[in-house]
């Protein structure tokens, strides 16, 4: 009785064995020396309008506005609006693409400028912009997902997030282009035997989740931004010279050339009660002459007039176009 029980025993140890030699191999064929795998970043696009690069084109002056959070993530009983760190976040990330793409000239309005006070800086009250974007973080989620094998665990961090912009034209008030995006970030750590590393709270994903959701919004901002042609107005002349706002920061350059335009009649549409200019009418071309000044605001370009003419007396009746 006794030596059958020790022959059972001796069959036990000799099966552990062989199962714990078939998880070493397993450990080493597979590869699991490295614990944990590289995070991924998943973007969803929305519709990209993409076209060719412009070799060199002049520079608009966007405004960022206010960001918010419209999830409940982060939302304690503390929680300030107007101090939303994942706003922030969002604000920041979005004006970091814009710079570096080298098409904005960028202003912050983050705060308490809103469109109204957008649009008395373009009467001169302030230094203006051409358009006003608007965003929000519209979806944040994150969850944790694992499984357990009999030599191996795997566990899983996914955060998800879903960013919209609006675009406003500040001239008119008029929301030009909405779209959302959304992005994806997840990181997987796995062991076996308990050997292996343990992933406790990455704090990074949400940032890349919401970097992963704006990119697919930057494309069309500039597409969107910049699919008119660039213009700005006359603010001199006289003996002293035709002057122009715009200079070095915004690309022009000694020796550009640029149509001068009468603005067209003001009219206005009854059924929405929408004022609008009508096409302007060609009358002048201008070169650049030299440009001057310190910052965006207050730089300037000295133009001639190459052919054409027009009435330095009524500066407010005209622009100059691309």
């Amino acid at each position: 009785m006794i030596q059958t029980s020790l022959i059972d025993i001796q069959c036990l140890m000799n099966v552990l064995k062989t199962l714990s030699l078939a998880a070493l191999a397993g450990l080493s064929g597979l590869g699991y020396a490295t614990a944990q795998e590289p995070q991924r970043v998943i973007a969803h696009p929305g519709v990209n309008n993409a076209r060719p690069a412009d070799v060199r084109s002049l520079k608009w002056k966007v405004a960022v506005g206010r960001f918010s959070n419209e999830t409940q993530y982060g939302k304690g009983i503390f929680y300030e609006r107007d101090n939303d760190p994942m706003a922030k976040q969002a604000l920041d990330i979005l004006m970091t693409k814009l710079n570096a793409s080298g098409k904005f000239i960028l202003l912050e309005r983050s705060d308490s400028e809103k469109l109204e006070a957008e649009l008395k800086a373009g009467q001169g009250q302030r230094i203006g912009a051409d358009y006003l974007i608007l965003g929000s973080i519209t979806e944040f989620g994150r969850k944790t997902t694992g499984k357990d094998g009999l030599f191996t665990s795997e566990k899983s961090q996914t955060v998800e997030a879903g960013v919209s912009i609006r675009i406003v034209d500040v001239a008119t008030g008029q929301v030009i282009y909405s779209e959302e995006g959304k992005g994806q970030a997840q990181t997987t750590s796995k062991s076996t035997l308990g050997l292996g590393g343990k992933a406790g709270y990455d704090a990074t994903l949400s940032d890349k989740a919401i970097s992963g959701a704006i990119d697919q919004l930057v494309e069309n901002i500039i597409n969107k931004c910049t699919d008119k042609p660039w213009r700005t107005y006359l603010i001199n002349a006289d003996a002293d010279g035709i002057i122009i706002a715009g200079g070095a920061a915004q690309g022009i350059r000694p020796g550009d050339t640029f149509t001068l335009y009468k603005r067209g009649k003001q009219v206005k549409n009854p059924q929405t009660g929408v004022s609008f200019y009508l096409a302007g009418k060609p009358v002048a071309q201008l070169r650049v002459e030299s440009v001057d000044g310190d910052t965006p605001d207050t730089q300037y370009a000295i133009v001639s007039v190459v052919s054409g003419s027009f009435d330095k007396g009524a500066l407010d009746n005209y622009y100059v176009q691309q």
